[in-house]
């Protein structure tokens, strides 16, 4: 996992142990006001790895408090708690205490970034909130509905939508969108059809593979041999002035200009227009293509 201080010694991914994870930061001490201020004021001056850490592992705390805010979205718990202690590192490395503020404030903008881009970026295939409102619409429509006891599926009524829709600046459409969203969370390929069987059949195993058989690749890449040959023949029927000009012409990555190779076989445009065409219709008479 990224860590963007270059701190070592700390577990910064909880993995699915929560239980000794959560007993390891309670080890940590919290900092009081004053020496979280005179250490963030001396990282800051020299950068030193060691303050850093006692910075950031004061605060792991701070991130599983923030993170047990967002359980609601069928996410991995560890997973946000990884993501807001990289925020939490961010924070640590862009912090100015002169201006006042107590480290914690500071930081709870960075690790609800840092979890909140996660959950938009795991939460379906499809991307969800483009713009602010959008966004403020995603993570306060569930808090909403669970303020209203809507917590089940059941389709929200025009009033409710209204007024959700007033209270979070957006159109009644987009909180109808978006809580059709909330409801169909993306499946998993990957989930069993029958749970209750032994068979283990995922949806996956019904999708159709589009791809070509090794039987189709072999024969298109004899075939493409083939053509090749051919070509590289009917080239010999050419002069050293018509294959340059064809190839300049129409194999180059980047295509010459007539008027550039007017110019550098000092004759007409339309000239060199007669030679590419003609070396054409050379090639194909070689290789047997009427026309």
């Amino acid at each position: 996992m990224e860590n963007p201080l270059g701190l070592n010694g700390i577990d910064f991914s909880p993995e699915i142990n929560m239980v000794r994870y959560l007993q390891k930061i309670r080890q940590y001490p919290i900092l009081s006001q004053d020496d979280e201020y005179q250490m963030a004021v001396e990282y800051q001056k020299t950068r030193n790895p060691e303050l850093a850490k006692i910075l950031v592992t004061s605060h792991l705390r701070l991130v599983v408090k923030v993170v047990s805010k967002y359980r609601g979205y069928g996410l991995p718990t560890s997973e946000m708690i990884s993501e807001g202690n990289i925020g939490l590192l961010y924070a640590i490395d862009k912090f100015e205490p002169e201006k006042g503020f107590r480290f914690s404030t500071y930081a709870l903008w960075w690790i609800k970034a840092s979890v909140q881009k996660y959950i938009l970026n795991s939460w379906s295939l499809v991307k969800i909130g483009t713009t602010a409102a959008q966004k403020k619409l995603f993570f306060n429509l569930r808090k909403i509905k669970n303020r209203l006891n809507l917590n089940d599926d059941r389709e929200l009524s025009p009033n409710i939508l209204s007024d959700i829709a007033s209270s979070l600046d957006v159109s009644v459409q987009d909180v109808t969108d978006m809580n059709m969203r909330l409801k169909s969370h993306d499946g998993s390929l990957n989930t069993v059809i029958d749970s209750s069987s032994d068979s283990g059949t995922e949806w996956m195993d019904f999708i159709a593979d589009n791809k070509p058989n090794q039987e189709d690749v072999l024969a298109y890449s004899e075939t493409m041999q083939y053509r090749r040959k051919l070509f590289n023949q009917a080239l010999i029927c050419l002069n050293k002035r018509e294959k340059d000009i064809l190839f300049k012409r129409r194999l180059a990555e980047k295509a010459q200009t007539l008027d550039d190779l007017s110019k550098f076989y000092h004759i007409s445009k339309e000239r060199v227009r007669q030679i590419e065409l003609n070396s054409i219709k050379k090639i194909k008479k070689a290789i047997g293509i009427p026309g």
